[in-house]
């Protein structure tokens, strides 16, 4: 039965504030682990399509758990739910840092991950609501993305500079992700009394996928949400392939450099998002996501750093305009009508098989022999259209609803 959880309806209370130091740490971790667990494949001279699969391995995790982790989130208070999350990436990263399997380390830390995501993005409706959530959207990317800026640099650098330093650092860095969780206040589970059994929590998020899927608005933010995180995991990988092949430079930490530009960008583009998008029109977005594989494109073709540098911060700000929205959209509408643990599940599911499937494409295009710059250019164009698609299909939508309401 659903349980109304108690709403602090400040922006910068104690309890947003927890989250958001809570998610920086977190995902700086994961940030600084994936470079560092790159640059341990390259010491151990694994195959160039390996580095696309340790990713595939930790999308695995997001879609087999995806049944259970909605109502794992909705059914204890959610801060506690981080906490445990964070926990097992802490012993997925030390798994790494004491030399034992790289994909068996970083698909614990993936598990941690999918349990993680619905808490992180859920417990934003709990504290706040209304035209706030696309604000607090805008915090929780700001985070974010500063921590990808600051991990993925960190990563690659100390990476540079001695692997097992690297591997050390995420481990201490989620150990603080730990211990800021304790500082989340504990609100009511939002929803209790669902059953454990298997086969009913799969029978209950299949229910939660149908009833989103079936509603235009989330419809819409799920398929918009999967295409950007799908281009953008796929994005990273080209990027550690696309530097020896344009630029020349065979360090691991120009490819973190150029990560880092995105990931400002894309504070910027939510920041604006946060400004300039409410809930009511959320179709503002469009544009951007077009425009984002125009930009990808562009980019391939580079062959200096400083263009590279400015389109690919051009690229995030369009994305954090873009993703930003649709998080607060699905959110709203998830948390009255499957809850918003389950909601953010549905979304994960949806976002992972987008990654596991670009990036399962990206891998057979490298494994075949494709040239870097050609996968760019043939991504970003393709990905300009399939947002094209969905624009016209949501400006159809928007129609037929303008339709059965006139008088």
């Amino acid at each position: 039965m659903a349980k109304a959880p108690e709403v602090q309806q400040g922006l910068y209370s104690r309890g947003m504030m927890a989250v958001m130091v809570a998610q920086f740490l977190s995902a700086f971790g994961d940030n600084a682990l994936l470079f560092a667990t790159l640059a341990v494949l390259k010491q151990q001279f694994y195959p160039d399509w390996s580095q696309p699969v340790l990713q595939m391995v930790f999308v695995g995790a997001y879609i087999l758990f995806a049944p259970f982790v909605g109502q794992f989130a909705d059914s204890l208070a959610k801060g506690r739910v981080m906490m445990i999350a964070n926990a097992l990436k802490l012993f997925g990263a030390a798994v790494i840092c004491a030399g034992f399997n790289p994909f068996v380390g970083y698909t614990l830390v993936g598990i941690g991950a999918a349990a993680y995501s619905p808490a992180k993005y859920g417990i934003l409706g709990e504290l706040t609501t209304g035209d706030r959530l696309v604000k607090a959207n805008g915090l929780m990317e700001s985070s974010t993305i500063a921590a990808i800026l600051m991990g993925s640099v960190a990563g690659g650098v100390l990476a540079d500079w001695h692997i097992l330093a690297a591997l050390g650092v995420c481990v201490l860095v989620y150990g603080g992700a730990v211990a800021a969780n304790f500082l989340i206040p504990r609100l009511q589970p939002a929803r209790t009394g669902l059953s454990w059994h298997p086969g009913k929590m799969v029978a209950h998020f299949s229910l939660a996928c149908r009833t989103l899927w079936h509603m235009g608005e989330t419809r819409f933010s799920l398929v918009g949400t999967s295409m950007f995180w799908g281009a953008g995991v796929t994005l990273r990988f080209l990027l550690v392939l696309w530097v020896p092949v344009a630029l020349g430079l065979t360090d691991n930490a120009t490819p973190t450099y150029l990560n880092a530009m995105v990931a400002i960008g894309i504070v910027a583009g939510a920041g604006a998002a946060a400004r300039l998008v409410t809930l009511k029109t959320v179709a503002r977005c469009m544009p951007a996501g077009v425009l984002i594989g125009v930009g990808v494109a562009f980019f391939a073709v580079q062959h200096s750093l400083l263009p590279a540098y400015i389109l690919l911060m051009v690229i995030g700000m369009l994305g954090g305009f873009f993703v930003v929205p649709l998080n607060a959209l699905l959110q709203d509408r998830g948390k009255h009508t499957v809850g918003a643990g389950n909601a953010i599940a549905v979304q994960n599911l949806g976002e992972n098989i987008a990654m596991l499937l670009m990036l399962g494409l990206y891998s057979l295009a490298v494994k075949v022999g494709v040239p870097v710059i050609g996968i760019g250019v043939g991504f970003g164009v393709l990905f300009a259209v399939a947002i094209s698609g969905l624009w016209v299909w949501k400006r159809g939508q928007d129609k037929k609803a303008r339709q059965r309401t006139a008088p």
